[in-house]
């Protein structure tokens, strides 16, 4: 229907995350209707990106260089440290500003139906960072069958002395009860907190 070149576009973006065809698209078109200066700057950021972004060799978040902006700044806490499955689950917790030590990015979460096996994930780079100077582990992968299997999984791999905690889950900020479902209200009224005294 199209020139080989842009179907060839349209196929590309098909391949992105929820990126559908008629999404794609119009995302061709759209670049099509561009002056080359507008479209040139963006081949150049995922060309510039490509080559410049790999994983930190210590926590495996993205890096520019051998490691992460957070694991080059000694003013964390090398107390702390949150397991994460992905790279972007670094940015969400980063943006509440609430937590100031390091991460360890697994690289997924463990699913043997799907084929992602310990073996698959970074599990013995981080038994390997869990050294004395760790005294608390933050197990902050999804609230999902898959991510909690993985938080039970690091929790047994870790050694006794190491406190290791999993993030609370349970009714969102300005929720309304009616609309939790029984499993969200039920981690909501177990992990209640006392109103007087801010006490778990």
């Amino acid at each position: 229907m199209y020139a080989q070149s842009v179907e060839r576009l349209i196929t590309e973006f098909s391949k992105l995350p929820g990126i559908g065809p008629r999404t794609a698209q119009r995302l061709t078109f759209h670049l099509l209707r561009l002056r080359p200066d507008e479209v040139l700057p963006l081949a150049a950021a995922i060309t510039e990106v490509k080559e410049k972004i790999g994983f930190c060799s210590r926590c495996f978040n993205l890096a520019e260089g051998d490691l992460c902006t957070i694991c080059a700044d000694p003013r964390r806490d090398p107390r702390m440290l949150c397991v994460v499955e992905q790279p972007f689950d670094v940015v969400t917790i980063e943006r509440t500003r609430e937590f100031h030590g390091y991460y360890h990015v697994l690289g997924g979460a463990l699913s043997p139906i799907d084929g992602v096996d310990p073996e698959n994930l970074h599990m013995v780079e981080l038994l390997a960072r869990v050294d004395d100077d760790v005294t608390e582990v933050i197990v902050a992968t999804n609230p999902t069958m898959t991510g909690e299997a993985t938080a039970m999984y690091v929790a047994d791999l870790l050694p006794e002395r190491v406190r290791v905690t999993r993030l609370a889950s349970g009714l969102p900020v300005g929720g309304d009860l009616e609309y939790a479902d029984e499993l969200t209200l039920g981690r909501a009224l177990a992990g209640r907190r006392d109103v007087r005294h801010g006490e778990e």
